[in-house]
């Protein structure tokens, strides 16, 4: 199971797939830019765009994209609702299942406290990726955060069916 997480932003897009097998592995990761001097329509095309391309290059078989946060700015809460949008209509326009997490849904599955902090969720992602070498951006780490909050929730949707039996 390859699954491809989404931290969106309109400016900067954080992606990132991991993949389940024996052990979870690190696919790939990194974030997609655009200018914030372009106009909002070219920035989302340039997104979109790059989103499609990593759909097309590492083939993931799902979807998890993070939720956004309003706070106390709405208007950015909104700004970031267009490009989850995006990665929303790349995934169905391939075909593939997506998930949707909450900020402290995935801060409490990768590091077991909701609440937790930037560097709290990065050494988590680092430990459980069993690696060191992840791009400085954020993005990029929020990004593999929400691709691991769905596979642990796959696995235990898995358990929770197992029970039921």
């Amino acid at each position: 199971m390859r699954v491809l997480g989404l931290d969106p932003g309109s400016v900067v897009l954080g992606y990132g797939l991991v993949e389940d097998g024996k052990q979870v592995g690190l696919v790939h990761s990194g974030v997609i830019k655009a200018s914030a001097r372009l106009p909002v329509e070219q920035r989302l095309a340039i997104l979109f765009d790059g989103i499609c391309k990593v759909i097309e290059t590492y083939s993931p078989d799902e979807v998890a994209i993070e939720e956004p946060f309003a706070g106390v700015n709405v208007r950015s809460a909104f700004m970031i609702g267009r490009a989850q949008a995006l990665g929303m209509l790349a995934a169905a326009r391939c075909g593939l299942p997506i998930a949707y997490y909450s900020p402290t849904a995935v801060k409490r599955q990768v590091s077991g406290y909701g609440m937790g902090d930037k560097e709290q969720v990065r050494a988590m992602v680092c430990l459980e990726l069993n690696t060191r070498d992840l791009p400085p951006e954020n993005d990029a780490t929020d990004a593999l955060a929400v691709a691991l909050c769905h596979l642990h929730q796959l696995r235990a949707n898995k358990l929770l069916a197992r029970t039921k039996r």
